[in-house]
């Protein structure tokens, strides 16, 4: 069996996404175990007149809430009942629980990982990777999303040893193309950061590089995964994420201006139904954060029941694979003094 540990509380639709979520994981998953942290009543309140299977689910009480407006290492050293923390200490005080699963504080999240959870050998520092889908109805991962502002060669060296090895366990990505966030695709194009770091991936037999990759092709599909310091990383699914959510109001807008146009749009419903499920980021999970010594998965704050399910598979999948064992033998020495 692999225990899973699930924060109930923080996020915009807590405790009911959490609840239904880890219920939807159980169904889908035989072997899954679910630890619930959270008020007990209130998850018990969700729970009535649902079936699951209950000796696959454990409540655990944890009466507290870090709220987003809270300064992290504030929270995570004076909330220790919160249901976030709870599950830290699940996770660090027995070996049997795998990871843990939250759609909280995202800044107590990194700081409890940081700080409580400590990073796999030879990690200089964790990152997040999202993923988002593409064109061609893949996926595409981003690395680092926000976890790191300040960085050097060498962590976007990590990044994409560590990603790569994300996309092939969890996603069955063969050989992962590698693509490094830059302003032009030629290798001299960047600032020193970005032209040392181009080298480095270049020379680097354990990746699949394939060059530079300007931010207007993150979806075409030609790339598996973009590595990338984390302000930028930021920038760039927000403003991707942004783009397509307005894009479909301008559509749905257009549609009711004119007759004809909703008539148009009787016969492509269908049609345009897939489309939103194709950009809905409800469908693809949370940002699992990568080099942490046990699994951590950041869902978003609006996350749905579904969204939280394929945060606990995500979750599921890291274990089952053994990905951070492999991670650790993958990653070479490096300095300490670069941390």
């Amino acid at each position: 069996m692999i225990r899973i540990a699930v924060d109930c509380f923080g996020g915009d639709r807590s405790p009911e996404a959490n609840v239904d979520g880890a219920l939807l994981a159980l169904a889908s998953m035989s072997d899954l175990q679910v630890i619930l942290t959270g008020d007990e009543e209130k998850i018990k309140t969700c729970l009535e007149g649902k079936k699951y299977d209950s000796t696959r689910l454990e409540i655990v009480h944890a009466p507290e809430v870090i709220g987003t407006d809270e300064k992290p290492t504030d929270a995570i050293r004076l909330k220790k009942d919160s249901s976030m923390m709870k599950a830290v200490r699940l996770m660090l005080q027995d070996d049997s629980v795998a990871g843990i699963v939250s759609t909280g504080s995202t800044g107590a999240l990194v700081a409890a990982a940081m700080l409580r959870v400590g990073r796999l050998k030879n990690v200089i520092r964790p990152a997040f990777c999202p993923v988002l889908p593409t064109m061609n109805g893949g996926l595409v991962g981003i690395c680092d999303s926000g976890a790191n502002v300040d960085i050097t060669p060498d962590h976007l060296l990590q990044y994409a040893i560590m990603a790569s090895l994300y996309l092939e366990n969890v996603y069955n990505v063969s050989s992962p193309r590698v693509a490094l966030l830059n302003i032009g695709v030629e290798g001299e194009k960047g600032d020193e950061l970005r032209k040392t770091a181009y080298q480095l991936l270049k020379n680097c037999d354990k990746i699949n590089f394939v060059g530079n990759m300007e931010s207007r092709d993150l979806l075409s599909g030609k790339y598996d995964l973009v590595v990338c310091d984390g302000f930028g990383g930021n920038v760039l699914i927000k403003t991707t994420e942004g783009t397509a959510l307005e894009l479909l109001k301008k559509i749905k807008k257009d549609i009711f201006s004119r007759l004809s146009y909703k008539i148009g749009a009787l016969f492509m419903k269908r049609m345009f139904m897939e489309e939103k499920a194709f950009m809905d980021y409800q469908n693809y999970g949370g940002s699992v954060l990568l080099g942490t010594s046990r699994v951590v998965v950041k869902g978003h704050g609006s996350s749905k029941a579904t969204a939280v399910m394929k945060c606990i598979e995500q979750a599921y999948k890291m274990e089952s694979s053994r990905l951070n064992g492999k991670i650790e033998e993958s990653l070479p020495e490096y300095d300490k003094r670069n941390a």
